[in-house]
């Protein structure tokens, strides 16, 4: 993994560029009556980011928040020997950082980029707090978007506790697959083991099963979704439980996949 998170230093970002960003493919963004879109549009700069990068590292300071356009991230909890685990996935249904609101300025979780396709919209956290406290639409949908990630995480828990290894990397997949918009992405072994908090080889025979029941194909550093609707079927409750609170909390993101 690389060493070096993007948000590491706040001088590093370039100067407003909001004109070149795709504000819209956010879907919280896009979401935002159109007077708010337009007076918020010069609050963001452009992020470029690639994969296995880091745009926040747990327990460093946080200075900007970020919204995808596009790719898929995931937020990662350490522990102290060394073992990690995921614990949410966002794209651009979501918002990376709004924990700042709440008034801690460091980050409770890594936030590591496993598909990158789009860019990350920054907003500094003064800003981005300052929008809040005015207590209007984009508020709302950032509380909204709040509770659907805390009940992704808290089903990512129970998932993580109660469900075997090859049903959550099913969960994984599909989640994954849903927010990249395209049934073949980049994803190592390695990477999906640090996904699931398992070995490499653990991983190596759930693929291997995956791919001899026709739901998944695994080629050097990528796999292609070969039947969706198969690997749903055969997943276990979390990710329609996770897919069911987004769409009743953010309704508007509907049919926008």
């Amino acid at each position: 993994m690389l060493n070096t998170a993007i948000d590491q230093d706040p001088r590093a970002l370039p100067a407003s560029n909001s004109k070149s960003l795709s504000l819209s493919n956010n879907k919280l963004l896009s979401a935002l009556p159109i007077d708010d879109f337009a007076r918020l549009s010069s609050s963001f700069v452009s992020v470029p980011f690639r994969s296995k990068q880091r745009v926040h590292r747990q327990g460093e300071a946080v200075h900007h928040v970020y919204f995808p356009t596009g790719g898929a991230l995931s937020l990662i909890k350490t522990l102290s020997d060394g073992q990690s685990a995921e614990i949410a996935t966002i794209g651009n249904e979501g918002v990376i950082g709004m924990h700042v609101f709440f008034g801690d300025v460091h980050a409770p979780a890594s936030a590591l980029v496993h598909v990158a396709n789009g860019e990350l919209c920054a907003m500094s956290v003064d800003e981005f707090n300052a929008e809040m406290a005015r207590r209007g639409p984009f508020y709302n949908l950032m509380m909204r978007y709040c509770v659907a990630l805390t009940n992704q995480i808290m089903q990512t828990s129970v998932c993580n506790s109660l469900h075997s290894v090859e049903q959550r990397a099913r969960r994984w997949l599909l989640l994954t697959q849903e927010r990249v918009g395209m049934d073949e992405f980049p994803l190592t072994h390695d990477l999906l083991a640090e996904m699931l908090g398992v070995r490499r080889p653990t991983v190596t025979l759930i693929a291997g099963n995956l791919q001899r029941a026709g739901l998944v194909g695994f080629r050097r550093g990528h796999v292609t979704i070969l039947d969706r609707d198969g690997l749903e079927a055969a997943c276990c409750e979390c990710y329609a439980t996770v897919k069911a609170s987004l769409s009743r909390l953010l309704p508007q993101r509907l049919g926008s996949n």
